[in-house]
């Protein structure tokens, strides 16, 4: 059942038709029912701007969109969680029933009354009927009196990311393009906002000082020489490095991020961007003094496979692993559960809790090809969501070191719900605990050594600390094509 609100003017411009979207349906339902015996249409009596306003029941002509958006899944995860995630951490895989636009229950068709089925589960006096005339009322004086000439589009799709980013810090509404960047970021892309900053010490200032073209900086009107004061929740110093500058405004492509921007210092102004300039991401691989170093950027679908391919390709024996989490945003939960089960068997990894759901755990699955090799892992504060998971599952289970700083703290798992082929919404869903039950969020995972001194010199540091672990003389990986665990073979050296 599709709602709209019209409101008929005598300003000789014609009929004004403000559509309302089903985010709002909870609240046109409520009037909609409150006059269900009377006539379809109902005019609603008052003395402000929507004195003419109707609510029209359009029940049939709204078409069922699929709820079926392409994504990949990880169907060998029979926990029935695909999660991914500072700045992501998402249920994967969407189900079909999660499509708020579709509704599949059959109503009793003599009663003029259909609910659809997202709105069910809303309490129909939760919202007043003079909330939705008062919303109407603003757009309606937006579209007259602002300044500047605005899209009608463009007002509904800021309220719906307006009422989602008030919720929390990861929740957004999801444009065509931050959707696509979305799916895209599973198979291996982190996005930034297309700027390079840097703090001058002369304007006590950091300034943009280059903008890429067509990036969603440039298309939100920041040029060369604007000032930036915050990003997110983070307000920016000179003690901040141009790494910090550079995590706070990389992420999981789609994902979105608020920064406060002057020209020069006069009046600032917040700006939501989207993370749509993607950089594809690789993992990197090498091998120093028979210790493989892996530096894992993010957890992509593949990012299993994609360690094993390392290691085969290093043709050496490996005594050990340095895992390099520093500055990993996160991203796909079952990711980090697969690859901690390549490092331990028969163990829990992460627990995630949810508002009507009872405490789940995920645990190891499959062969624990890494478990001979000592392991250290070496995190940053910009190591985040599921790098974090990973970090406390090896922690928990005493399976490996943790050094470097404490890492971000975000200890949040969203879903990602379709509402048709170019638009979702992420949504918070859950909390994720340490294997133990420790809370991870606003804490972050703390290094069982601080590392000191340059970040630069942490590397050393930590293989300084695993050479010390030791005791074989190392692990050959080979493989047949393809990767699979029945033909990947970790051969003992001779």
């Amino acid at each position: 059942m599709g709602l709209y609100a019209c409101e008929q003017s005598k300003t000789g411009t014609g009929s004004r038709t403000v559509l309302l979207s089903y985010l709002f349906s909870a609240c046109c339902a409520f009037s909609v029912v409150q006059t269900a015996t009377a006539a379809p249409v109902t005019t609603v009596k008052t003395t402000n701007p929507t004195a003419s306003l109707q609510l029209i029941d359009l029940q049939g002509d709204e078409n069922e969109v699929s709820a079926d958006n392409g994504m990949d899944t990880l169907e060998d995860d029979d926990s029935g969680i695909n999660t991914s995630d500072k700045t992501g951490g998402w249920l994967e895989g969407e189900r079909a029933d999660s499509n708020p636009l579709v509704d599949s229950t059959d109503y009793n068709e003599s009663i003029n009354t259909d609910i659809p089925v997202e709105v069910d589960q809303v309490s129909l006096n939760a919202i007043s009927p003079q909330t939705l005339k008062t919303f109407v009322a603003l757009v309606d004086l937006v579209r007259r009196d602002y300044v500047d000439p605005v899209n009608d589009e463009e007002l509904f799709e800021n309220a719906m990311s307006g009422m989602l980013t008030k919720l929390d810090s990861h929740a957004e509404f999801l444009d065509a393009e931050a959707y696509e960047n979305l799916r895209a970021f599973t198979e291996g892309d982190v996005g930034d906002i297309g700027v390079k900053v840097s703090y001058k010490a002369e304007e006590g200032y950091w300034v943009v000082v280059e903008v890429a073209d067509d990036s969603p900086a440039d298309k939100k009107g920041i040029t060369v020489g604007d000032y930036i004061h915050q990003i997110d929740e983070f307000k920016l110093d000179e003690d901040k490095q141009t790494n910090d500058i550079v995590q706070l405004l990389s992420g999981v492509a789609g994902t979105q991020v608020d920064i406060v921007i002057s020209k020069a210092g006069r009046r600032k102004r917040t700006i939501t961007l989207q993370r749509n300039n993607n950089h594809p991401q690789a993992i990197e691989t090498r091998l120093v003094d028979g210790i493989a170093i892996i530096k894992l950027p993010t957890f992509q679908n593949n990012s299993r496979e994609k360690v094993l391919q390392s290691l085969t390709s290093l043709d050496a024996p490996v005594s050990g692993i340095l895992l390099d989490l520093r500055d990993n945003p996160g991203g796909v939960l079952t990711s980090a559960v697969q690859i901690a089960s390549l490092f331990m068997d028969n163990s829990d990894i992460v627990q995630i809790k949810s508002r009507e759901s009872a405490l789940r755990t995920l645990s190891t699955r499959g062969s624990a090809l890494f478990k001979p090799l000592p392991v250290v892992v070496l995190q940053n504060r910009y190591s985040a969501s599921a790098a974090e998971v990973l970090a406390s599952s090896l922690q928990s289970q005493r399976r490996a070191m943790i050094v470097g700083e404490v890492s971000y703290g975000k200890g949040s798992v969203q879903s990602v719900i379709p509402l048709n082929n170019e638009q979702a919404v992420k949504l918070t869903v859950a909390h994720y605990l340490t294997a133990t039950g420790e809370k991870i969020d606003g804490i972050g995972v703390q290094p069982d050594v601080t590392l000191s001194g340059s970040e630069s010199s942490w590397e050393q540091q930590a293989l300084d600390l695993l050479r010390q672990q030791v005791k074989t003389s190392g692990i050959r990986f080979v493989q047949q094509s393809p990767v699979v665990d029945s033909e990947l073979k970790p051969k003992v050296a001779e």
